[in-house]
């Protein structure tokens, strides 16, 4: 069975920390460690951060989507964080650590790095002038798992 999760909010970095909420809601049923929870959010918390900085250009403005799965068969989690925004023009370049589009807002360009290392797959496909989807996948041991 696939329990699912589709959210739509403004691209404003206040609505990062409901996407870490939302997420962290969400995924219980998985009965994630606390370091399994602190990664998950710090991966949604980069990938929306990214849509808001990058992808909006945060003056902008725009939609942020978030959605999520859990197959409670195979303890697999799927998260997708998209956007609309203007895309990325070289996408092997800004998966590159420490490249950052955006050096004056100090940023550290580990986004996509941290994001890799935390997850078990990760998939960005970006479109300039159209958006970006960061589609990343994490399987959770199917005996931890809570049941209802």
């Amino acid at each position: 069975m696939k329990n699912e999760m589709n959210l739509q909010f403004s691209a404003l970095s206040e609505n990062e920390s409901f996407a870490r909420v939302a997420i962290a809601a969400f995924m219980m049923t998985l009965d994630p460690s606390l370091d399994e929870l602190t990664e998950i959010k710090t991966v949604v918390s980069e990938a929306v951060t990214n849509s808001i900085i990058h992808g909006y250009e945060m003056e902008k403005g725009g939609i942020v989507y978030l959605s999520a799965s859990i197959d409670s068969e195979t303890g697999k989690l799927e998260i997708e964080v998209r956007d609309e925004g203007c895309g990325i023009m070289d996408l092997e370049e800004a998966r590159q650590p420490l490249f950052t589009s955006k050096p004056e807002l100090e940023r550290s360009g580990m986004g996509f790095t941290i994001i890799e290392n935390f997850m078990d797959e990760m998939v960005v496909e970006s479109h300039p002038g159209i958006g970006t989807s960061i589609r990343v996948t994490k399987f959770f041991s199917k005996n931890n798992m809570m049941v209802h």
